[in-house]
C-alpha cells in the first residue's frame, strides 16, 4: 500500500520565473529519493509526451572514519556527487516533483537553488514510500497533468 502525505511548498528562488508556460514547453522531472538511490523520471526527449524513466542513481555509503570532522566532510562530499548525478539527468528542468523517504529531499531542493541551472525551477516536494519504477512514472505524470 501507497502511503502518500504532500506539502504544497513552491521553491522559487526568482519570483518573476513564475510565469506560465505551454505545458508542452516545459521541462517536467520528477525524482523518487532515499539518502542511497534516486530515480529520476521525465520525457525521453522533445517529442515523446509520456514520461519514462531516464535513470537510477545510487549514493555509495560513508566508509568508517575515527575523524568526526572529516567524516562529517566526506558525508556532504558525497552527498553533493549524489546531487550531481540526480542533475546530469535533468537538464534545464522547468518543474521538478520530488518525493521520497526522509529530509533529503528538502536537502536536494537547497541544493538545486542554490545551483545557477537550477535557480528558476519550481520545484514541489511530497513524501511516499519505495514503489516500483512503472508506479513512480505513474505517480509523476499525476502530478504535472
Amino acid at each position: 500500500m501507497l502511503s502518500i502525505g504532500e506539502k504544497k511548498i513552491r521553491y522559487l528562488v526568482n519570483p518573476a520565473a513564475s510565469h506560465r508556460m505551454s505545458v508542452k514547453n516545459k521541462k517536467q522531472f520528477g525524482v523518487w529519493m532515499d539518502t542511497q538511490h534516486a530515480t529520476v523520471i521525465g520525457h525521453a526527449d522533445a517529442t515523446h509526451d509520456e514520461f519514462s524513466v531516464l535513470g537510477h542513481v545510487d549514493n555509495p555509503a560513508a566508509e568508517g572514519n575515527s575523524n568526526e570532522n572529516a567524516a562529517q566532510n566526506l558525508e556532504k562530499t558525497k552527498l553533493n556527487r549524489f546531487f550531481k548525478s540526480i542533475t546530469d539527468l535533468m537538464q534545464n528542468a522547468d518543474e521538478l516533483h520530488v518525493t521520497g523517504t526522509g529530509t533529503v529531499q528538502e536537502q536536494f531542493i537547497h541544493y538545486l537553488a542554490e545551483t545557477a541551472q537550477f535557480k528558476n525551477t519550481v520545484a514541489l516536494e511530497s513524501t511516499s514510500n519505495k514503489m516500483s519504477d512503472e508506479r513512480l512514472v505513474e505517480f509523476i505524470s499525476g502530478k504535472f497533468n
